[in-house]
């Protein structure tokens, strides 16, 4: 019997989840077909995955072709129209055996199925944990899935539903057991991670699990902290930023747009001001602490002006790493609603943004020149800073080691050591 194949777009809990079902179809004795386990965040994320859905069809004509992930549970009667597709399951049905047990049989009447549930009814994180996903070095862990959260912009919510945590005592002996067999950094990972633990008994925060871990499994080298919401941050977190060097100092920030209207007009809840002081307070604690942030250009109603400010935000706040998004409305979200910007000045922004972002890193990338690292080796000829900087070996090194290096030189990209 052939293996099914997967393919997975958007983000890396996406990627985690892949995982997961690869093992829960291989445990169902599911045959020849391929998954595409698709992602929502834009118009052009959607159009993404109905071009792969054609393509993979054209590749594998006898195979079944399953479709789930955000865009599938979003909108699964137009993918379940299509007809490269036999079946369309739900981001909750895709985690369970059953699910998988009953597409495998499906395949003897060659039916086809819809399976997708009310994700907001799902209160509970799915028993999917996983051991070893990602690089023979770095793990991901999910600690927390959903988002109570309901940005004007956003349609991830109506994919993930409401905000589910993982308790800490799961998360910490899936970390024990990822040590033990060799991982070397383990990464948090969530939909709006720093809710985490407001559905749990006691309401911990996210700083409490982040100190647990590190009491708790006190072999891990490195941990990692995946994008967060820099307003709920709260103050154990701020005491690992200051006294834990084993949490890396790399903080992705869901920031969006750096002027006061827009963001009240994305309904985020946090000022400029709070994005600033933030950044501000974590280098003071942590000197080397470098940031990411998500950006989008061109949100309905933006003047130059309110684009000024998004601008002005990159080198306000230190940022290094930019993921620029040029705004498209999703149907079903306030914003769509909205005045739009003219599609020109959108994509002419956000290319300002992407420069400015390319300033920055070339500006990091020199200021690591004669610097020792410890760099987690991804590969013999590549591996990661602490501060998820990229660097080159002129040396083959061992993969998943921590290796001490001196920064000899940048290529505007990646370090050389």
């Amino acid at each position: 019997m052939t293996a099914p194949k997967f393919t997975t777009l958007g983000c890396r809990l996406n990627a985690y989840e892949t995982e997961a079902m690869k093992a829960l179809a291989d445990q169902a004795g599911l045959g020849d077909a391929v998954v595409v386990n698709t992602c929502a965040v834009t118009n052009e994320a959607v159009a993404k995955a109905r071009k792969e859905i054609r393509r993979l069809r054209r590749e594998n004509p006898q195979a079944r072709v399953i479709v789930t992930g955000c865009a599938a549970q979003i909108d699964p009667d137009s993918f379940a129209r299509m007809e490269e597709v036999d079946a369309v399951i739900g981001n909750t049905e895709k985690m369970t055996p059953e699910t998988w047990g009953r597409l495998a049989a499906d395949f003897i009447g060659n039916t086809e199925t819809v399976l997708v549930d009310d994700i907001m009814s799902v209160t509970e994180t799915a028993g999917h944990l996983i051991d070893g996903f990602g690089t023979r070095s770095r793990a991901y862990v999910q600690v927390q899935n959903g988002c109570d959260h309901r940005c004007t912009f956003c349609i991830i919510p109506y994919g993930r539903g409401n905000s589910r945590s993982v308790p800490a005592g799961v998360v910490v002996d899936q970390i024990k057991r990822l040590v033990q067999q060799g991982y070397n950094e383990v990464v948090l990972t969530g939909v709006d991670l720093t809710s985490w633990g407001a559905d749990l008994p006691s309401q911990p925060r996210l700083g409490d699990l982040v100190m647990r871990i590190l009491r708790l499994v006190p072999d891990l080298p490195r941990l990692r902290i995946s994008s967060i919401d820099s307003i709920e941050v709260d103050d154990n977190l701020m005491r690992a930023i200051a006294t834990e060097p084993r949490l890396m100092p790399h903080l992705h920030l869901s920031l969006q747009h750096g002027d006061d209207l827009i963001l009240k007009r994305m309904k985020r809840r946090h000022l400029r001001d709070d994005a600033i002081r933030f950044a501000e307070e974590a280098r003071k604690l942590r000197p080397d602490m470098t940031f990411g942030a998500d950006i989008i250009a061109g949100f309905p109603t933006e003047t130059e002006a309110h684009f000024e400010n998004s601008l002005k935000l990159v080198e306000e706040c230190g940022l290094t790493w930019l993921h620029v998004f040029p705004y498209s409305p999703r149907p079903g979200t306030p914003a769509a609603r909205m005045p739009q910007v003219d599609g020109r000045a959108i994509k002419e922004r956000a290319a300002r943004l992407r420069a400015a972002g390319t300033r920055q890193v070339d500006r990091h990338l020199q200021a690591q020149i004669g610097r020792r690292h410890n760099v987690l080796t991804e590969a013999p000829d590549m591996g990661r800073t602490e501060q998820f900087t990229e660097v080159r070996f002129s040396q083959p090194q061992p993969v998943g080691q921590i290796v001490p290096v001196t920064i000899a030189g940048q290529d505007g990209h990646q370090l050389r050591a």
